[in-house]
């Protein structure tokens, strides 16, 4: 079982009766195309969670030189966005137990998943797939940086 935060726990008992919007992800160096994500995730509901992968998942996911930005860094930025309303960090592969901590309404992911293949579908009670915008992507972006693209 996921051990929530306890400032998790009690964001989340004051918000029992809202309707709770969840995503997650890396969200290395914040764009363009992350601030028009999330702010059409919270248009889904009344509180946005983010689920961000801790530096040591981020590593076992993308390799060794990745995160560019530490999770602290990281859940600063994301918590400061206008849009979201709370950030846990997680370390595993996946987000399937912090989501079935949470228990949100509404999963959100990004356009280049499939609902089958989204983690943690099977524990809400709407999944909803947001378009990414052409363009804005991390991975690109640090392409560009290296002289790669």
């Amino acid at each position: 079982m996921f051990n929530l935060s306890q400032n998790a726990k009690e964001f989340l008992a004051k918000n029992r009766d809202k309707k709770i919007i969840f995503t997650n992800g890396c969200f290395d160096i914040l764009h363009l195309g992350h601030l028009e994500y999330l702010n059409e995730a919270k248009k889904l509901g009344d509180i946005l969670i983010i689920g961000l992968n801790s530096d040591k998942s981020i590593k076992k996911i993308k390799g060794e030189d990745r995160p560019i930005n530490d999770q602290n860094f990281r859940k600063e930025m994301l918590k400061n966005l206008k849009s979201v309303d709370f950030v846990e960090l997680f370390d595993e592969p996946t987000p399937y137990e912090l989501i079935k901590a949470i228990s949100p309404d509404v999963l959100v992911k990004g356009g280049d998943y499939t609902v089958d293949k989204v983690v943690g579908a099977d524990l809400v009670k709407e999944v909803v797939l947001i378009s990414f915008k052409e363009g804005h992507s991390t991975t690109d972006f640090i392409k560009k940086l290296q002289g790669k693209s």
